[in-house]
C-alpha cells in the first residue's frame, strides 16, 4: 500500500497541474493508506531537520569556539570537523542535508529507482523562481527604481528613518499582491538594510523589525490570486477571483499591518527618534560624493530590468520560460556591466536549496497533516493552520489542505487565514523569508535567533488571528 502511495504521490507533482484542485483524496491513495514503519521514519527525519533549522545559531557558536581553541594547520585552513560544523550551521543547507538520510530510507525500505523517481518529480519551480528574483531584484537598476517609489512616499511622511521604517513595513508588503512576495521581501530587505539596518538599531527593535517584515510580507500578498504560492493553490482549487480577494482578505490583511506597524513604532517611538538624530548626524559628518553621469543608470535600461522582472513574474509557473528569460537577461547585464551590480548567485542559489529540500520532506507529511485537519472545527483549523505552517511552510500546509474533501465556506476561510498569517513565525513558514534571513543575518550578532524571531513575530501573527476571526464566518 505505502509503495501505491509513494508513487502515486510523485506522479502528482510531475506537472504545475499539480495545483488543481484535487477531486476525492483517492488520487493520492490516502483511503487504502495504512500507517506503517516507513511513515514514522520519515516524520522522524523531518523532525530532525526542523530541530535542526532552530539549532543552527548554537552549532555556529560551536564551530567558532572549536576554531578558536583548536591548533589551525600551518597552512591556516580550518580543520575539517570544524569547517563541517559551519556549514551545518548554514540555515539554507538544512533540509538538503536531511534530504540525503531521507534518500537512502526511500531506496532501502522500497528500490533505488523509487527513490530517484521521488526526487526527480518534485516541483521544484519555486525554488528555481526564488533563485531568479532574488538575482533581478537585487540588481542596481530594481533596487533604484523601487527606492525611488518608495522614497516618494517616505517624504510625503517626512523622510525620516521612521518614514522610511513605516513605509517599508507597510506599502513594501502590499507591492508583493504585485511584484510577489518573494520580489517584495528582497527589495524590502535590501532597503531595510541601507535605510534602517546600517544605523545600528538595538536587538530588541531589530528583532521586533524583522518580526514585522517577515508576518506582513506572507500576509500582503493576498491582494491578488498569484502573487504567493500558497495564495495561488487555494485560490485556484477554490475559484477565488482578485476581486473577491480584495473584498474578503485584502483589506482585513492592510488593517492587521497598519495596527501591528502602529503599535510597534508606539513602543520603540523613542529609539527610532534617536537613530533619525543618529541618521541625521552621520549625513553630515559623511556626505556622499555625488554620482558621475556616465555611472547613472541610464532610463532605457531601467525600463529593460523592469520589464525582465515583469516577464519573469508573469510566467512564474513556468519554469523553462523564466529560465531562459533569466538566461538572456545575463547576456544583456553583460553588455551593459557599467551600468550594473554584479550578480552574486551563492545566496540565492542557497536559498533555492533550502525551499528545494523543504519541498521534498513537505511531500511525504500529508499522512498527519491531513488526518489532523479533518478532525477540527473551522476555528481550531484556523489556529492549528497557524502553527503547522511554521513548520512546515505554508505553501505545503495549502496544498495538504486540499486533499481534504467537502469543506465548507468556514473551513477554506480558516485555512487560508491560517496560513498566511503564519508564516512570518520562523524561517521556514514562508518560502521568501530565508531570502530575508539571508540579506538581513549579518546585521544580528552570533545570528538569527530562531526563538527570538517567533516572539517577535508573536504579536502581529496574533493580531491578525483576531482580526480575521472576528470578521469571518464563524457566527
Amino acid at each position: 500500500m505505502a509503495i501505491d502511495w509513494l508513487l502515486a504521490l510523485a506522479e502528482r507533482a510531475k506537472t504545475p497541474a499539480k495545483f488543481d484542485c484535487l477531486k476525492t483524496p483517492t488520487v493520492l491513495g490516502l483511503e487504502s493508506f495504512e500507517f506503517s514503519t516507513f511513515h514514522l521514519v520519515t516524520f522522524a527525519i523531518f523532525v530532525c531537520a526542523v530541530i535542526h533549522t532552530l539549532s543552527v545559531n548554537h552549532i555556529h557558536r560551536w564551530a567558532r569556539h572549536l576554531e578558536i581553541y583548536q591548533k589551525h594547520p600551518q597552512n591556516g585552513q580550518r580543520r575539517f570537523g570544524v569547517q563541517l560544523l559551519y556549514f551545518l550551521s548554514e540555515v539554507e543547507v538544512v533540509f538538503a542535508f536531511w534530504a540525503i538520510p531521507l534518500f537512502f530510507v526511500i531506496a532501502i525500505g522500497f528500490n533505488t529507482h523509487t527513490a530517484l523517481e521521488y526526487f526527480n518529480t518534485r516541483d521544484y519551480t519555486e525554488s528555481l523562481f526564488i533563485v531568479i528574483v532574488m538575482c533581478l531584484s537585487s540588481t542596481r537598476a530594481i533596487v533604484l527604481v523601487a527606492e525611488s517609489f518608495l522614497r516618494k512616499i517616505a517624504n510625503l511622511m517626512g523622510g525620516t528613518l521612521s518614514a522610511w521604517w513605516m513605509t517599508l513595513l507597510t506599502i513594501g508588503p502590499l507591492l508583493g499582491s504585485f511584484i510577489t512576495e518573494i520580489g517584495a521581501m528582497a527589495l524590502c530587505a535590501l532597503l531595510l538594510s541601507r535605510q534602517f539596518y546600517e544605523y545600528r538599531p538595538s536587538t530588541k527593535l531589530s528583532y521586533a523589525t524583522l518580526g514585522l517584515l517577515f508576518v506582513n510580507i506572507s500576509i500582503g500578498s493576498v491582494l491578488t490570486t498569484f502573487a504567493s504560492p500558497a495564495v495561488l493553490i487555494l485560490a485556484h482549487c477554490w475559484g477565488w477571483t482578485t476581486p473577491f480577494m480584495i473584498v474578503s482578505f485584502g483589506w482585513k490583511a492592510l488593517a492587521g499591518i497598519l495596527l501591528s506597524n502602529l503599535l510597534y513604532w508606539f513602543y520603540f517611538r523613542k529609539e527610532l527618534r534617536e537613530l533619525d538624530q543618529r541618521k541625521i548626524l552621520l549625513s553630515k559628518i559623511h556626505i556622499p560624493a555625488p554620482e558621475e553621469p556616465q555611472n547613472r543608470v541610464p532610463a532605457w535600461i531601467m525600463c529593460i530590468h523592469v520589464t525582465v522582472l515583469a516577464l519573469v513574474v508573469i510566467t512564474s509557473h513556468y519554469p523553462a520560460i523564466f529560465l531562459g528569460i533569466f538566461l538572456f537577461f545575463i547576456g544583456f547585464h553583460h553588455a551593459t556591466r557599467t551600468y550594473q551590480y554584479p550578480i552574486h548567485l551563492s545566496r540565492p542559489l542557497l536559498v533555492g536549496l533550502f525551499l528545494g529540500g523543504l519541498v521534498i520532506h513537505g511531500g511525504l507529511q500529508g499522512w498527519w497533516v491531513v488526518e489532523l485537519l479533518e478532525r477540527l472545527t473551522p476555528l481550531g483549523v484556523m489556529g492549528v493552520s497557524i502553527i503547522l505552517t511554521a513548520f512546515n511552510d505554508n505553501t505545503s500546509i495549502s496544498y495538504l489542505s486540499t486533499l481534504v474533501p467537502s469543506w465548507g465556506e468556514a473551513f477554506q476561510y480558516a485555512i487560508f487565514t491560517g496560513v498566511v498569517a503564519g508564516g512570518g513565525l520562523t524561517v521556514i513558514g514562508n518560502a521568501p523569508n530565508p531570502a530575508g534571513f539571508a540579506l538581513l543575518g549579518r546585521y544580528f550578532n552570533q545570528g538569527i535567533s530562531p526563538v527570538k524571531l517567533f516572539l517577535s513575530a508573536a504579536l502581529p501573527t496574533a493580531i491578525l488571528y483576531i482580526i480575521y476571526f472576528l470578521t469571518g464566518p464563524f457566527f
